[in-house]
């Protein structure tokens, strides 16, 4: 799973993957004087990892120095160290785990399609379920989660874990895709958001005012919703597109401390594969291209500005000039 051989392996694109042998990194692309303030320009593109089958859910963990990634057809979650580069497995059988992110407390939060719920791990090691069920009906495979300031779980239930038994387990559907508020006090669940085609990544705005919902079978393009969080913090309203994606296939995200959506994109093609950069008001203002399709990101490091990029079979990184928005 290390990458210290990984260079000369074979990617989509033929040539195989090489780190960029000169600054600036001819990888990253300015499509705004926007991005250019985001941009490092003594920072390149980095594999950290190669292996898996299809990476998901980069979650960081400063105080452990580490990231952990979902690869949901191996059943499994990963561990990277950042002190060592060194490679494990936290945890398998995953129950095809997808995304994961950090709870107030700091602990782990994930989604699982195996299970159909979103459960947490203690400090000691065990699971709490969290939920798996709404009005006496299965969940579908929860698929991304955040956690808001007040301690509330907000989580995206498509069906694509029941589709087959690569990513989850084939079953039929229960209940309607909808998204979902798990109160970090009361535990109590409710629907925030209904008729998304296909619920996926999910975040908030820094000031916590926007939700951003991706819509991944939008018709006729996927679609980057956002919503308007109420005063009380516990509903949506103003259901409005604010990026149609055209070709391009976003599927998770995260925001920076500006409002910049950084977006897992791709298609398996050399002009969509990557990661794109859309301004709070949906411009896109810059793109990170990968040999591969990218899934989800999140930011991390001692700064917590290192871009960790969840691609399809592997791992990448970057440090950029912003820092990634608490929670999520």
């Amino acid at each position: 799973m290390s990458d210290a051989t990984s260079h000369a392996e074979a990617s989509p694109h033929g040539q195989g993957w090489r780190p960029a042998s000169y600054y600036p990194d001819p990888a990253i692309h300015a499509l705004d004087p926007r991005f250019e303030k985001y941009w490092l320009k003594l920072s390149a593109v980095e594999r950290l990892a190669t292996g898996l089958r299809w990476a998901e859910g980069p979650v960081w963990f400063g105080d452990g120095r580490y990231l952990l990634c979902s690869d949901i057809p191996n059943q499994r979650i990963i561990k990277w160290e950042e002190e060592t580069g060194a490679v494990s497995i936290f945890r398998k059988p995953s129950n095809f785990a997808n995304g994961n992110t950090r709870d107030r407390q700091g602990r782990l939060i994930t989604c699982e399609h195996g299970g159909r719920r979103v459960v947490r791990t203690e400090y000691d090691g065990s699971i709490t379920v969290l939920m798996d069920s709404f009005d006496g009906k299965r969940l579908n495979s929860p698929n991304d989660v955040v956690v808001k300031s007040d301690g509330s779980i907000w989580f995206t239930d498509p069906i694509f874990g029941l589709l087959g038994n690569y990513e989850g387990y084939k079953a039929e559907q229960e209940i309607d895709a909808n998204v979902y508020r798990i109160d970090g006090e009361t535990g109590k669940a409710s629907i925030v958001a209904e008729g998304v085609l296909g619920p996926n990544g999910l975040c908030f705005s820094p000031d916590e005012r926007i939700l951003y919902v991706v819509e991944s079978r939008g018709v006729p393009n996927r679609k980057i919703l956002s919503y308007d969080v109420s005063p009380s913090g516990d509903r949506l309203s103003n259901k409005r597109v604010l990026i149609d994606a055209g070709p391009g296939t976003p599927d998770g995200m995260r925001c920076d401390v500006d409002g910049n959506l950084w977006c897992g994109w791709g298609m398996g093609t050399a002009e969509l594969d990557g990661v794109m950069v859309f301004a709070p008001d949906g411009a896109p203002i810059g793109r990170i291209a990968l040999p591969e399709r990218c899934a989800n990101v999140c930011f991390g490091g001692l700064k917590r500005n290192r871009l960790f990029m969840a691609a399809s079979q592997s791992i990448y990184a970057l440090y950029v000039n912003t820092q990634g928005a608490l929670g999520g």
